[in-house]
């Protein structure tokens, strides 16, 4: 049989011979799919996670009561009016002149309503030193951010006007409005940035202008279609902004990785002596087939996500989910059409000295036939002492990890979120401290046949001097009545203010004793207790009470897929084990650096002293699925070099140095695109980004390239192992591509050897 007839088994194979003879037919297929989901998606419109679906419980409970009285709640705002010396009170004329002037300010905007003045709601502080001018934002309270300017610089002026008190506005609309100007422009640098970083990159590894657009260019495209598919599916479940933003994290990253790990397969086989047509086939069966073992891991992963019962988990997983299938299948079936279009033109732009051909002549180490001198020396140590070099690297990974053990999760506070760097987190500690829980009260919905019927407002009146008498709160306690819905609204300062663990006290005593005394007691009145101290909490319940499902789904799914696709209990076993050490490590550095705040001034992460509460479930569900790409990888190729003949130490040492090239071209390229998101202000992405990069980064090193080479010279033909009962299992393991023999000075003839692929 010659150099360019391969026989071939497996989707994949099959995916890439169809695409290579029909390569025009792909490729319009591939661009029509993208252009009809987009276009589809774009006349459908998407569908936003509603607050009523964000989660169950109380809050969930509120939000519904809401929704179907069609009660639109307005934006509130707050202007602090405070004395800047300890001489100054409320009650003196020019600081009673500083209130009127901010009432009548507002008022004249036109943009707000139901202003109100401290000294009718009681809004003053327990030192006489803070007022609080409190009212409504005009329209719709997702949109208020929009329309805040002209209050934010009506008030503004009136402190221009009063410089011996310090006059200042905060709530939903202004924090919306600054945290947008300030941020939005972070975001979006990050996600612009992120393209030419990887297309950087992409340039180094490949030495070849073609070549690196290739991946970028699909990864693009699986994105563009993957948000058209969003918006169709947002119907049936509802997407978010998040989901958004961590789809084109994880589109950029997979779907280069894949197209990757194709490109530099089929190169390096023309590279050892393979014609373009076999050197194409041989990689649709074997990178072909472990990116769509990847891919599948990936997806099962990110499904795990769908267990949580949280609509924004749902949203991420689901998102998430379609774009690495999306990637996925254009890996496998558009990618071998350009290549067999391309042909050589492929090596096109050539960039000098960058050239693999240029680095094989200088004797450098290289991805495509040449293998890495750097892992060549490291695996020489690793197979002499396999176990010594697991005791000392899984040692390491564990003492890296130990922070884990006493990882502190919660909601970040405005100041941890943003640190002291707007002057709006400043004001929010300002109302914090002269008003525990007046900037985030608790707000008790409350439902009745009647709500003026003499019962329920007795029960009102008694739930609200109950609150106060009980510690819960100090007051002031505030009714606003719908009388044409039956709905009350009832906002409770809790005690403990931004203290979060205080407040969550002081919300358990308002649940659990002041409501059944008083509201409790009379027939058919709903009153679940909502706000944000309550969202977190109900939050955090909810997110605890799903791990479990979770972790148990992720991994058993994986170690199937594992199981079925190398037809090994040891390989299936291992890979979970070392996944887990990955996870781990990236959960240790994380506590480190953002709670204990070691090397914290690095990443501009001082004082956090918390990790986010909704990070370390997301991060294992993403970390253990993008873990599986290089696992996939490394070890197929193992595989293929042990069916060969070689001993399983050469097959060991062949399958890491020959894959170095790629594995760290895809590691360099996740830890920067992550990396970027680790640059922004805000801590939770921060976190996500530190956490993410770290994991990949560990993951492509000391897993990959120590324990797993040493977890597997210390098994030897143990790798292999299958019960017997076991063999019944599907076989979806491919056979080994045939080496080609080396090239000599009169052709490149490989051996008339059958691809069993």
């Amino acid at each position: 049989m010659g150099n360019g007839e391969v026989r071939v088994r497996g989707i994949a194979a099959r995916a890439g011979g169809w695409s290579a003879r029909h390569r025009w037919a792909a490729v319009g297929v591939w661009l029509l799919f993208v252009v009809l989901t987009m276009g589809i998606g774009s006349a459908m419109g998407s569908v936003e996670v509603k607050d009523s679906d964000q989660l169950k419980g109380e809050t969930s409970a509120a939000a519904h009561i809401v929704e179907e009285a069609g009660i639109e709640e307005p934006a509130g705002e707050t202007v602090l009016i405070q004395a800047k010396d300890d001489a100054t009170r409320a009650t003196d004329p020019a600081f009673r002149a500083a209130v009127a002037d901010v009432m009548q300010a507002v008022e004249r905007t036109g943009k707000v309503a139901d202003v109100t003045s401290p000294y009718d709601t009681r809004t003053i502080s327990k030192d006489g030193r803070s007022a609080l001018v409190q009212f409504d934002v005009r329209g719709a309270s997702d949109t208020a951010g929009e329309r805040i300017e002209p209050v934010l610089k009506a008030v503004a002026d009136v402190q221009k006007e009063h410089g011996s008190l310090r006059i200042e506005e905060i709530g939903g609309a202004s924090m919306m409005k600054t945290f947008d100007d300030a941020f939005g422009d972070d975001f979006q640098k990050a996600e612009y940035s992120a393209v030419p970083v990887a297309l950087g990159i992409l340039l180094i590894a490949f030495g070849a202008v073609v070549a690196a657009l290739l991946p970028v260019a699909l990864a693009i495209t699986a994105i563009v279609a993957t948000m058209g598919l969003m918006a169709i599916v947002s119907h049936v479940i509802p997407m978010s902004d998040t989901a958004n933003s961590v789809m084109l994290l994880v589109g950029l990253a997979v779907g280069v990785d894949y197209c990757l790990f194709y490109l530099r397969r089929e190169r390096e086989e023309r590279a050892a002596g393979r014609d373009a047509q076999a050197a194409l086939r041989v990689a649709a069966a074997t990178s072909g087939r472990a990116i769509i073992v990847s891919g599948v891991t990936v997806c099962v992963a990110m499904a795990g996500m769908l267990f949580t019962g949280l609509a924004e988990f749902e949203a991420m997983g689901l998102a998430s989910l379609m774009v690495v299938a999306v990637a996925m299948v254009g890996s496998v079936t558009v990618l071998p059409a350009l290549l067999s279009l391309l042909g050589g033109r492929v090596e096109k732009g050539r960039i000098p000295f960058l050239h693999p051909d240029k680095r094989r002549k200088n004797g450098r180490a290289g991805g495509d036939g040449s293998e890495s001198r750097f892992w060549n020396a490291v695996l020489r140590v690793v197979l002499a002492k396999p176990a010594l070099s697991l005791v000392v690297a899984t040692g390491a990974l564990l003492a890296v990890a130990a922070p884990a053990l006493g990882m502190k999760t919660q909601n970040l506070t405005l100041d941890q979120e943003f640190g002291d760097s707007l002057p709006i987190v400043q004001t929010y500690n300002r109302v914090n401290e002269a008003f525990p829980g007046g900037s985030e009260p608790a707000e008790v919905v409350v439902k009745a046949k009647d709500i003026n019927a003499p019962e329920v407002r007795a029960a009102l009146a008694d739930f609200k001097e109950e609150a106060v008498a009980s510690g819960a709160s100090r007051g002031p306690v505030e009714i606003k009545v719908h009388d044409a819905q039956d709905v009350a609204f009832v906002y409770v300062p809790l005690v403990g203010g931004s203290d979060q663990d205080k407040a969550g006290a002081s919300l358990d005593k308002l649940r659990d004793e002041v409501r059944p005394a008083t509201l409790g007691k009379v027939e058919g009145v709903e009153a679940p207790v909502t706000g944000q101290v309550a969202g977190n909490q109900d939050f955090n319940d909810q997110l605890v009470g799903s791990v479990v499902p979770v972790f148990a789904f992720v991994v058993v799914f994986a170690f199937v897929l594992m199981l079925l696709s190398f037809r090994s209990l040891t390989i299936a076993a291992t890979s979970i084990v070392l996944n887990l050490l990955s996870v781990g490590a990236a959960y240790g550095i994380l506590v480190a650096v953002f709670q204990h705040g070691w090397g914290a001034s690095l990443v501009g992460a001082e004082g956090v002293g918390a990790i986010i509460t909704w990070l370390p479930l997301f991060l294992f569900v993403i970390l253990f699925g993008l873990s599986m790409d290089y696992h996939v990888f490394v070890v197929s190729r193992i595989r293929e070099a042990r069916l060969r003949g070689r001993t399983t130490k050469e097959a060991i040492r062949h399958g890491v140095v020959t894959t170095a090239g790629v594995v760290t071209s895809a590691a360099v390229i996740m830890v920067a695109v992550f990396a970027i998101f680790g640059t922004l202000s805000m801590q939770s992405m921060k976190q996500m980004g530190v956490g993410l990069a770290a994991a990949v980064l560990i993951d492509a090193t000391i897993i990959r390239g120590v324990l797993l080479p040493a977890v597997m010279a210390l098994l030897g033909e143990r790798n292999w192992y299958l019960p017997k009962w076991l063999n019944r299992l599907p076989d979806l393991t491919h056979d080994e591509s045939p080496e080609p023999e080396p090239v000599s000075s009169a052709g490149r003839d490989a051996r008339d050897e059958r691809v069993r692929v």
